[in-house]
């Protein structure tokens, strides 16, 4: 779905609004614009999360991806991300990637995968576990390793 759904989404939106390449720049944008209708995007559960994300970063300082990466580092912060309506750990992980971390996003893939290896239905934070030290015996960056997993359960690197 990410690949052909809501990557070329991303990028047209990317295209569309290049000065919100920043936190202050996505929420000016916000505040002019109809994020459901740049993105065609028929979701508003998930546009209003966008909002209360632009406005929860905006009040923390955050603006780059540096600043949004340094910030993320703190489990503090993680936490304050949760308490957003709709953002659970796998949000805050892939939010991670988004801004350069290296972090395990545990989704459907990576849970049919480790299914599949016989790994038993864990948590959300073990299986991220698991995945993490493997990434460690393997010599992978953790989110290296999520997204070869996630390529290859989806098809995508068949």
């Amino acid at each position: 779905m990410y690949e052909a759904t809501l990557r070329p989404r991303l990028e047209r939106l990317a295209q569309a609004w290049p000065d919100a390449a920043t936190v202050r720049g996505f929420k000016t944008r916000l505040a002019t614009e109809d994020l459901a209708r740049a993105m065609a995007f028929n979701a508003p559960r998930k546009v209003a999360t966008a909002h209360a994300l632009t406005e929860l970063l905006t009040a923390h300082g955050g603006d780059t991806h540096a600043d949004l990466r340094a910030w993320l580092g703190r489990p503090a912060h993680r936490a304050t991300l949760r308490a957003v309506t709709g953002v659970g750990p796998k949000t805050v992980d892939y939010l991670g990637n988004l801004v350069g971390g290296s972090q395990v996003a545990i989704d459907v893939h990576l849970r049919t995968f480790a299914a599949e290896a016989g790994i038993p239905d864990l948590p959300y934070a073990e299986l991220r576990g698991v995945y993490e030290e493997a990434a460690v015996l393997l010599g992978h960056e953790p989110g290296g390793l999520d997204h070869a997993v996630w390529r290859y359960v989806s098809g995508a690197a068949r």
